[in-house]
């Protein structure tokens, strides 16, 4: 079956006109990189001296791209979503905490995120990121074999636990959760973990996901040496698959550190691999169960493909699509409008500690041949639709 994303009447089928206006005017102010950097220079700023900011955020970037501040806030976007055939997947975006009670608190917020996961049919995972599970200099020095002090030596079997408890949790009451992608200066400790987890928990079906940055030169051999792992393991694998989100801080680091690049030499080498990690996992599908993390029409399309060509029921629990909430609604709402399983991450959290969330949202989209570019030009079209309907 061949989705049309330039459907825009499906695509912006839950925004009204109102809405449609609002968004046009955000994606038109972000895809300017000089706006972008002085609104950065500011909010850190504010943020450094407690000013308030939430009158500025909350109305305009906070509110197209987050659920809310509580698992609460965001159910009024769940049910809309709803409507739709378009799950939602309830992220924890507190990011950059290091002391011990902020570790703690994202802990409980992802126990109960997970809790709540499992009363709710419209959404199908729980998520969190790693980092939020331990200090980044531990997860360092374990990822890359350095030596560590008793008290670290603690706290890193501590974020062992933490990561544990979080998998039992969602074994126990029957959620998958995805562990996200990090730093690959922290990735080892994290897919070794995440691995150990899978051999426990994945006996009978995936529950727990790894998550796969393709943008990195290792990662298809990564992902073939998992599956291995899996079937040695007689467990099943879970494999989310992303491009990545770290570019420039990861080749930056490597040219200081004077070790080799490990992302990827162009995007055409990234797509590639991501494609083919999609082909590897549809060819082992007996398994694997795939979540598709894509902004991408070709790898959504070329997955949807290799589905109808295998005899793969459209809402079968093993393949799935998702984008972040705020983006790509052309392809969430088409490829949920044909029956497909597709999923939206919905950010929630307070707004200041959402805020590097949202400055990444921002960067990403500064490019008018980028995300911004492709918002605006959809939105235009709906408008004008819309105008003559």
């Amino acid at each position: 079956m061949k989705i049309d994303f330039n459907n825009t009447e499906v695509a912006f089928a839950s925004k009204s006109n109102a809405d449609l206006n609002k968004a046009y005017i955000l994606f038109k102010t972000i895809a300017s990189p000089t706006i972008v950097r002085m609104g950065e220079k500011m909010l850190t700023m504010a943020l450094a001296v407690h000013f308030p900011i939430n009158w500025a955020v909350k109305p305009t970037i906070y509110q197209h791209f987050v659920g809310g501040e509580s698992i609460q806030d965001c159910n009024a976007a769940i049910r809309k979503l709803e409507e739709h055939n378009v799950k939602a997947i309830l992220d924890y975006s507190v990011e950059g905490k290091e002391e011990a009670d902020d570790i703690q608190m994202a802990f409980e917020e992802t126990i109960r995120a997970i809790e709540n996961a499992a009363k709710d049919k419209n959404i199908p995972f729980a998520v969190f990121k790693p980092t939020a599970m331990g200090r980044s200099i531990v997860l360092e020095k374990a990822s890359l074999g350095l030596p560590m002090n008793d008290v670290e030596k603690r706290e890193e079997r501590e974020f062992r636990h933490r990561i544990h408890e979080l998998c039992k949790t969602a074994f126990e009451v029957d959620t998958p959760i995805l562990i996200d992608a990090e730093h690959s200066w922290y990735q080892n400790v994290i897919d070794e973990v995440t691995n150990n987890e899978m051999a426990l928990f994945n006996k009978e079906k995936a529950i727990v996901f790894n998550t796969f940055q393709m943008y990195r030169r290792d990662r298809l051999d990564f992902l073939k040496k998992s599956y291995q792992m899996a079937i040695d393991g007689d467990y099943f694998l879970g494999a989310k698959f992303v491009r990545g989100a770290y570019m420039e801080m990861e080749r930056e680091r490597a040219d200081k550190k004077g070790y080799p690049d490990p992302i990827q030499p162009n995007k055409e080498a990234t797509d590639r691999d991501y494609n083919a990690a999609l082909k590897f996992c549809m060819d082992h599908i007996d398994k694997i169960k795939i979540f598709n993390g894509t902004h991408n029409e070709y790898s959504t399309q070329y997955m949807i493909d290799m589905m109808e060509e295998r005899g793969i029921a459209k809402d079968d629990d093993r393949c799935w699509f998702s984008q972040l909430y705020g983006m790509s609604d052309h392809i969430s709402f088409n490829v949920g409008k044909a029956g497909y399983n597709v999923a939206k991450y919905l950010p929630y959290g307070p707004v200041k500690h959402v805020m590097p969330y949202l400055l990444r949202r921002a960067e990403e989209n500064t490019s008018a041949q980028g995300q911004s570019g492709r918002e605006l030009s959809f939105i235009l079209t709906e408008k004008n639709r819309r105008k003559h309907a």
